[in-house]
C-alpha cells in the first residue's frame, strides 16, 4: 500500500519544499460542515474503460489545471515538479478518473513565489463538481462527498487509496500552518468525490 504521509516532506521530495512565508495567506482549510462521512450509497455513477486524465477542473475554486501521470519505478505517489505548481499530477499506477476504484490527484498548495494548483482546495464542499477530461475525449464528472484535514501520521490510506467497484476521486494537498522551521506543513488536505450520477 502506497504511504502517502510523505506528501509535505522538505528539500522539494513532497508537495511544497517552502511555504509562503508569515506575510501570506494561510491556506484555507476544510470547515467542520465539510468533514468526510461515508461513501454515499445508492446507485454509483458511471464507470469508464481506462483513460489517462490530461486536464482537471474545479469552478468553484478556478482551477484549470494539467494532469501529468506521477509515481516512481517502486509505485510511491510522487509529485509534479516544484518548478510547475500549476499542474496537477495522478498516480499512475492506480485507476484513472472514471475508471472503478479511487483515482488519485495531487498538487502543490505553494511555492516560495505563491499559491499553486491545490491552494485552495480546503474551500471545497460537498455536491461542488469536478470535472476530469481523459485522453479518450470523455470528461468524468465527480460530486464532491467531503473534505478532511489529516496529520501525516494519520493520513486515511485505505480511504484513499482502497479500491471498489465505483468510480471515486481523491485530491490530495499540504494543510495546516507551516512550520518554517522544519520547512513542511503537518497535515494533508483531502477531498473525496464520487462520480456524478
Amino acid at each position: 500500500m502506497v504511504a502517502a504521509v510523505t506528501l509535505c516532506g522538505a528539500a522539494g521530495t513532497g508537495l511544497v519544499a517552502a511555504g509562503l512565508g508569515s506575510t501570506a495567506a494561510r491556506p484555507p482549510q476544510p470547515g467542520a460542515s465539510a468533514a468526510p462521512a461515508g461513501e454515499p450509497s445508492g446507485s454509483p455513477g458511471p464507470v469508464l474503460p481506462r483513460s489517462e486524465p490530461v486536464q482537471v477542473a474545479i469552478p468553484t475554486i478556478g482551477v484549470r489545471a494539467q494532469i501529468v501521470p506521477v509515481a516512481d519505478r517502486n509505485g510511491v505517489l510522487e509529485v509534479p515538479p516544484l518548478d510547475r505548481p500549476e499542474l496537477a499530477g495522478w498516480y499512475r499506477r492506480g485507476p484513472t478518473p472514471g475508471e472503478a476504484g479511487n483515482a488519485v490527484l495531487v498538487g502543490h498548495v505553494d511555492t516560495q513565489d505563491g499559491p499553486a494548483v491545490f491552494f485552495d482546495l480546503g474551500r471545497l464542499r460537498p455536491g461542488d463538481p469536478i470535472q476530469v477530461t481523459r485522453a479518450d475525449g470523455r470528461v468524468a464528472g465527480f460530486t464532491v462527498t467531503g473534505v478532511g484535514a489529516y496529520p501525516k501520521d494519520r493520513f486515511p490510506t485505505e480511504r484513499v487509496y482502497g479500491g471498489g467497484t465505483d468510480a471515486r476521486l481523491r485530491l490530495i494537498t499540504c494543510g495546516g500552518r507551516f512550520d518554517s522551521r522544519t520547512g513542511n506543513y503537518p497535515d494533508n488536505i483531502v477531498v473525496f468525490a464520487t462520480a456524478a450520477r
